[in-house]
Order: C-alpha cells, then sequence, then structure tokens
C-alpha cells in the first residue's frame, strides 16, 4: 500500500507503525528526523499533481489542518482520502485507530495503546486559570473546542477561553492581561514563542514555555507529552 500524509502527526503515527506504506508527506512532517519520502508540499498548499502523479492508494489528512478544496481535488482525480477530526484527546485515539486499522489495513499498534494508558491517569485535582497564546501580530489565543485545550484541561490548566464562540479567537492584548489569568501558556508552534518573545508581554503573569508538538500533535508524542507538558508547566 502507498499512503501519503498531509498531517505531520499523522505522518509520524503511520511512520512509527508501518514506515514502508509512507510514498509522501509535506514539508512540516519533521518527524522521525530520517523520513525519506516525496515532499508534497505544505499543509495548506499541497502540490495536488504531484500527490495524484505518486499513485497514492490513499491520503491522510485532517479536517483542521488541510483545505477542503485541495482534498475535492485529490477525490476528484480518483485518490482515496481519508480525513480525521480531533478535538480531543479520546477523539485522538478513536481517530488514529481508525486511520491504521480500517484506512491502512494494519494491526493496532502497542505505541497506540502505551499512549491511552498514560492519559488514563491524568485527572487533575484544579484548575489554574490561563490564556494560551497561538499567535501575535495580532494576538490569537486557544479558544473553543481544541485538542491543545483538551490535553492542558487534562494537565490542569483552564483555558479562560474555552467558552468563546470562536476556536482560535483574535483576541487584543490588553484584555488578554485583565482576562483573570494566573498564567500564560506559550507554546513554540504554530508561532514560536520562546523565553525572549512572548513573556515581555504579560508582565507580573507567570509564563510556562511548552513544547508545541507535544501540546498539539496527536501520534506517538502522546506517549511522553503528560511528563514533558507537565514538567514545563511547572517552571512557570
Amino acid at each position: 500500500m502507498r499512503v501519503v500524509s498531509l498531517v505531520p502527526s499523522l505522518t509520524e503515527a503511520i511512520a512509527a507503525t508501518a514506515p514502508g506504506l509512507l510514498a509522501g508527506a509535506t514539508a512540516w512532517c519533521t518527524h522521525p528526523a530520517d523520513l525519506d519520502v516525496e515532499r508534497i508540499g505544505g499543509t495548506k498548499n499541497p502540490d495536488v499533481a504531484r500527490i495524484v502523479s505518486l499513485a497514492p492508494d490513499l491520503v491522510v489528512a485532517n479536517e483542521e489542518e488541510n483545505r477542503a478544496a485541495d482534498l475535492d481535488a485529490l477525490r476528484g482525480a480518483g485518490v482515496s482520502v481519508l480525513v480525521t477530526e480531533v478535538r480531543t484527546v479520546d477523539q485522538a485515539f478513536r481517530e488514529l485507530d481508525r486511520m491504521l486499522t480500517v484506512g491502512c489495513g494494519l494491526a493496532r499498534p502497542d505505541w497506540l495503546d502505551r499512549a491511552q494508558a498514560a492519559w488514563a491517569s491524568q485527572s487533575p485535582d484544579s484548575a489554574v486559570p490561563a490564556v494560551v497564546p497561538i499567535w501575535r501580530r495580532p494576538w490569537m489565543v486557544l479558544g473553543r473546542d481544541t485538542f491543545a485545550g483538551d490535553v492542558l484541561a487534562r494537565l490542569g490548566v483552564h483555558n479562560v477561553y474555552a467558552e468563546h464562540p470562536e476556536r482560535y479567537p483574535k483576541i487584543p492584548l490588553p484584555e488578554l492581561v485583565t482576562s483573570g489569568a494566573e498564567l500564560v501558556v506559550l507554546p513554540d508552534e504554530p508561532y514560536a514563542f520562546s523565553a525572549s518573545d512572548g513573556p515581555e508581554a504579560f508582565p507580573g503573569l507567570p509564563s510556562a514555555l511548552l513544547s508545541g508538538r507535544h501540546l498539539t500533535w496527536y501520534g506517538p508524542s502522546l506517549i511522553e507529552a503528560p511528563d514533558v507538558l507537565r514538567r514545563q508547566l511547572r517552571t512557570a
């Protein structure tokens, strides 16, 4: 079977399970580091003609990360497309199982069981109110119904914008600072927040710099994500 992945998380999941299946992946698919497949553009601008030329049996995608127009173009060219929807940790496990076992025809991998076990014991006693910027200029934050928001909730972090009508609202910085948050969570993707770029905008508010891959990717990184993120949150 030949599979093209349009999502870094799904690329890593397939590579960890049956790397020989991957015929192509995006330029943003950085894990595993030694992945040697045809690169077919980005998640938002894949080269549809190049994908079709690879003659894949299946293209795997995500309803949030990939554009419907590109997926429709692939289907129009006769390519089978499996689209995942991942907005909670539990949904990630279900969708990964569906992609690997139904879509790719593989046995359920041991790493997926280990990842599910790692998250089964996450039940915080309390929650710290926080804002979670994902971009600046303009400032954007996690809103409702996001995978990263569910990850943080399971680790004892309450997103103060979790009930916002939008999933990734633009919020002026003065409003963020006065939102009632007791913590600012700054992941290093999609915007590369760092110790010198981000915390200075929230004077007097503790900042936690998190691994974006462990916060937003759903794949083998889920195994170590609880320990990695808890350790990073404790440094705030």
